[in-house]
């Protein structure tokens, strides 16, 4: 287990490294800390999800490119459920939603939204205030003490995740992933479909 975690830690660290020095290798790179470079990935992440959130109508919000998965709003539901769980964890604070799941009593497509949003004003102030120091400290996640910076990698990791199995469901509705629509403005070219 403790192999795994480092393994994710390395991951997260590397990709959010690699991303963060990308522009600045021209001007001889920086160095940015295991705690900014978590900010970064959460920030990608929060902007991906959010923009993917806007992407279907209220019709296709129950949309599921396979029967045996969730739809669309559910899956956002997910997240938010996922987030709020880990986020309460890394800040030691009650989770807001304790005992409830979004994905059941959250269905319209505003309310799905929300709920995510609010998932993320939620985990705002975990990664806003996240230091070097303080990702290493022990929380308690049900009944385990563990680092709080591995608590936030895995909420990337389980975002990043679930922002993949979006994407399928977009592009078999002919729709164009934000990530890539951004990929392809910053080259100057019209996103592919």
């Amino acid at each position: 287990m403790k192999a795994v975690i480092c393994l994710m830690f390395a991951c997260v660290l590397m990709a959010s490294t690699a991303q963060a020095q990308a522009p600045a290798a021209a001007q001889g790179g920086q160095k940015v800390p295991f705690s900014e470079g978590l900010r970064r990935s959460y920030n990608t992440l929060k902007m991906n999800l959010t923009e993917t959130a806007q992407k279907f109508d209220e019709a296709t919000y129950t949309y599921s490119p396979s029967p045996d998965i969730r739809g669309f709003g559910a899956q956002l539901a997910h997240v938010a459920n996922s987030q709020f769980n880990a986020c309460s964890a890394a800040k030691g604070e009650a989770n807001p939603h304790q005992g409830s799941n979004l994905e059941k009593t959250k269905t319209t497509r505003a309310d799905i939204i929300q709920a995510l949003a609010d998932s993320f004003a939620f985990c705002d102030a975990a990664f806003a205030n996240l230091t070097d120091q303080s990702a290493v400290e022990l929380v308690r996640q049900g009944q385990n003490e563990v680092a709080r910076g591995s608590v936030l990698t895995n909420l990337i990791v389980h975002g990043n995740e679930e922002y993949g199995i979006l994407t399928v469901y977009m592009r078999t509705k002919g729709m164009v992933p934000p990530s890539t629509e951004r990929g392809m403005r910053g080259r100057g070219a019209a996103p592919a479909k």
